[in-house]
């Protein structure tokens, strides 16, 4: 059941909330769509549409835990619902590791 994600616009910060997950396992060392290559100890992200080096602070909607994660790839697929992925490292720091999937809130520089 997919999920929309809602945006907000101010002047100096644009809002999206949505849900997210994490990737990486046997993933971790392919190339990612920027060319870098994935590494789940990295604090990095994947997101369909902002550009690639953009730095975006994930707050876990369920446990306010935040992080700034670099977007370095592009997904999540449209179908899944979610709104970013995001990797190992930056999963435990969300305390999202068990969970998964978790409600989050995206918050970029304007």
């Amino acid at each position: 059941m997919p999920v929309s994600a809602k945006a907000d616009q101010t002047a100096s910060t644009k809002i999206a909330e949505g849900r997210a997950s994490y990737y990486g396992g046997r993933r971790n060392g392919r190339m990612t769509s920027s060319g870098a290559l994935l590494n789940g100890s990295r604090m990095t992200a994947a997101h369909r549409s902002l550009p690639f080096g953009t730095k975006v602070i994930v707050t876990n909607l369920t446990n306010s835990h935040s992080c700034n994660v670099e977007i370095t790839d592009r997904g999540p697929a449209l179908w899944t619902g979610r709104i970013i992925d995001v990797s190992e490292e930056a999963a435990r720091c969300l305390d999202m590791f068990r969970s998964g999937v978790v409600p989050v809130r995206l918050q970029t520089p304007g």
